[in-house]
């Protein structure tokens, strides 16, 4: 902050260095405190406005008051607030640590979670449905902390709460990772030459149980502590950013925060399968590669590594005043965008004694009820949260259906498309809301034009890419189509190799037809060289000879898909991520702007509790149900149906169609509504500024009142 070398009075007397008074007993937050021209200049040339000055750090014209509150505001812990500390205490400070606090958070449980499911189910002989439940413990852990941490949290000491909280987020990681260290080693049961004709060799179906599946609890639980500790951090985070900020900076620092959260799951999908590279046991020769089907990689390492830098992370969280310095001068000249009650009630909120009890709880859900923005607000994110979790869940397996990629291959591309438009549309959400200064009108009127301009641009799933031809699927092995579209996996060419259904491995036949495995292709031999890093399948009796290549070959693999409609369908799915992720931070901000400053706390709390309740949680199930209706080959595990292992691309593209298309309808008209019930308070002059209308730049942010030169963030 730039600061005077000197000071000449109105009586003439010139200082040349500031004078340092102390402050008597804080007595208000009016606007006087900032109004030095108001005061009668004292015999020594002091103000007298200066004497009222209740904030911790007051300047009038050069000289400094500081109250005995300022040490309440030094960065540390306890007694032990060194001055090199300090420098960190600042939003920029903040900003720093709990942008790497959300990007371990993301990184942990959108990134390495999704990432290792299969394997974790591999090694300890987990169901789908059960490690569903291992994914849903986070979303119930945090329904269940939610309204008790935001409410309390939102009236306490909130970096102690984000503190604590990053610090159980740490200890659940590391308890993900406890069963490595506490189950034997994991032995393979089976030779790499499974599905060859004539040595086909799969698992039997009655394989006894290991036991191993009761550590599905104390994934639950790691999972669960994940749910608790990252409660605080999308709750009490964002509004200590808020809080401690510029109103109009406020959307950006909080579009650089989820920013951060949304790179985290970026993070854990490259490093993830970074590590499910490396063997499980390390150290350890084994004759599979990461290919086969029975490869279990090293799952734990980054939660290990994630517990660790959560608890470090937590250290410096735990240090930060209740408030940073300076911040009180941005709540005095702050003024309110809170939705208007008719019958005056939302008033009640601005009682400094109001929610520190729970005897008010009660009385605070009902304001938020009453409040119609507020809950259309929550609507809104519900659904657009459905398309983010059902399109995070899915949009991997929607690009391997269309285009025949593996699931590598399809991770990797939608994390190319999520990375650039998902956090490119986060922080440019926030970056338009400070650049127009919008207030909370014009925010939800850009939150509408965002959802309207996602719902034109999925209208492109009308169109799809042609299924590659499978034999015995898509049509028969000779070519001809399958009568009533009933699958036939067994021919004449394959009939005596004995091929059983629960070993999937597709191959691609150089007469350009996928085939289910090696084995229903007729394929005898494998040859010990590998072609682009894929094993060749030769004397393959039911692929067709060629002049080229002589016997029939296959690559293990699926098809290379031709589709010419590939790069349109990127690009309209890269623009419904960019404004579906753009409308995000705006909608934030309207929720936090259209509720009293003591409830924004507990209204993003509730705020969250119906965003996963209504949208996180149902968005999978959703989207899950309607893609499952265009399975045409389901797995077989040994009679009951399991995964689903092709689909219809046609019948994929329309379902998505149909799904995305009902929840950006209801999106749209729910930020249609909170736009036109929104009752903005009556404009009133901000502390030493002029009045600013609704006809005059009424959805812009207000004007700011005089203060010392400072710096902008």
């Amino acid at each position: 902050m730039a600061k005077p070398h000197h000071l000449t009075g109105e009586n003439g007397f010139h200082f040349s260095q500031p004078l340092v008074f102390p402050s008597p007993s804080p007595v208000g937050e009016d606007s006087s405190a900032f109004d030095s021209a108001s005061g009668t200049p004292l015999s020594n040339g002091t103000p007298s406005g200066a004497e009222s000055c209740g904030l911790p750090l007051c300047e009038a014209k050069g000289i400094k008051y500081i109250s005995a509150e300022q040490e309440e505001l030094a960065c540390g812990w306890g007694g032990f607030t060194p001055g090199c500390l300090q420098l960190f205490n600042t939003s920029k400070g903040v900003l720093f640590f709990l942008c790497v606090a959300s990007f371990l958070q993301g990184m942990t449980v959108n990134g390495f979670i999704n990432t290792v499911i299969t394997s974790i189910e591999r090694r300890f002989d987990l169901r789908s449905y059960q490690s569903g439940l291992i994914a849903s413990s986070y979303d119930i852990a945090a329904c269940l902390c939610l309204t008790f941490v935001s409410y309390f949290g939102g009236n306490g000491h909130k970096p102690r709460w984000l503190g604590w909280g990053v610090l159980v987020m740490g200890l659940g990681s590391l308890l993900f990772a406890l069963p490595h260290f506490t189950t034997g080693r994991y032995e393979v049961r089976s030779s790499a030459e499974v599905g060859v004709c004539a040595a086909n060799q799969s698992l039997p179906c009655s394989v006894a149980a290991s036991g191993l599946s009761s550590y599905r609890f104390v994934f639950m639980l790691g999972q669960f502590l994940h749910g608790m500790g990252a409660t605080p951090l999308y709750t009490l985070g964002v509004t200590y950013l808020d809080e401690n900020v510029k109103t109009n900076y406020s959307p950006v620092y909080i579009a650089v925060f989820y920013t951060a959260a949304i790179l985290g799951p970026a993070a854990g999908y490259l490093v993830g399968g970074m590590f499910l590279n490396i063997y499980t046991e390390i150290g350890r020769e084994t004759d599979i590669s990461p290919e086969n089907t029975l490869w279990v990689g090293a799952w734990w390492i980054g939660f290990l590594g994630a517990g660790a830098a959560s608890l470090l992370i937590s250290i410096p969280i735990l240090g930060y005043p209740q408030r940073l310095p300076g911040s009180q001068r941005y709540i005095v000249m702050r003024v309110s965008e809170a939705h208007q009650l008719k019958d005056g009630s939302h008033k009640k909120a601005s009682d400094p004694d109001f929610g520190k009890t729970v005897k008010d709880l009660p009385r605070s859900v009902l304001l938020l009820l009453k409040n119609p923005t507020f809950i259309f607000l929550c609507l809104a994110g519900a659904t657009e949260a459905t398309l983010i979790a059902g399109m995070s869940t899915f949009g991997p397996k929607f690009l391997e259906s269309q285009f025949s990629l593996s699931a590598s291959e399809a991770a990797t591309l939608f994390g190319y498309l999520v990375v650039p438009a998902g956090g490119g549309g986060t922080f440019l959400g926030g970056f338009l809301v400070n650049k127009f200064k919008l207030r909370c009108s014009g925010i939800i009127k850009l939150c509408l034009l965002c959802t309207v301009s996602s719902l034109l641009a999925i209208f492109i799933f009308f169109i799809h890419c042609p299924n590659m031809p499978m034999a015995g699927v898509t049509q028969m092995y000779n070519g001809s189509t399958l009568p009533g579209g009933q699958l036939n996996l067994t021919a004449v060419c394959n009939a005596e190799c004995g091929c059983l259904q629960e070993t999937y491995s597709p191959v691609c036949g150089s007469d350009d037809v996928m085939y289910y495995s090696p084995c229903h292709a007729g394929c005898r031999k494998v040859s010990e060289n590998l072609r682009n890093g894929k094993k060749v399948y030769r004397e393959c009796s039911c692929i067709e000879k060629t002049l080229l290549l002589g016997p029939g070959e296959a690559e293990a693999g699926k098809c290379t898909s031709p589709c010419a409609k590939r790069t349109l369908l990127l690009f309209f799915m890269f623009v419904v991520i960019l404004f579906t992720f753009l409308s995000s931070i705006p909608a934030l901000t309207a929720t936090l702007r259209c509720v009293s400053d003591r409830q924004k706390s507990f209204a993003l709390g509730i705020q969250w509790i119906v965003v996963r309740t209504l949208g996180g949680i149902p968005g999978p199930i959703a989207f899950g149900s309607m893609i499952d209706k265009s399975c045409l080959l389901w797995q077989d595990q040994c009679g009951e149906q399991g995964s689903c292992y092709v689909y219809q691309n046609s019948a994929m593209s329309r379902y998505t169609l149909v799904t995305g298309l009902v929840y950006k309808v209801l999106g749209t008209t729910f930020f249609t509504i909170a736009c036109v019930l929104y009752k903005p308070p009556p404009t009133e002059s901000a502390p030493g500024s002029s009045d600013t209308s609704e006809n005059n730049n009424g959805d812009l942010q207000e004007t700011k009142p005089s203060l010392p030169a400072e710096e902008d963030i």
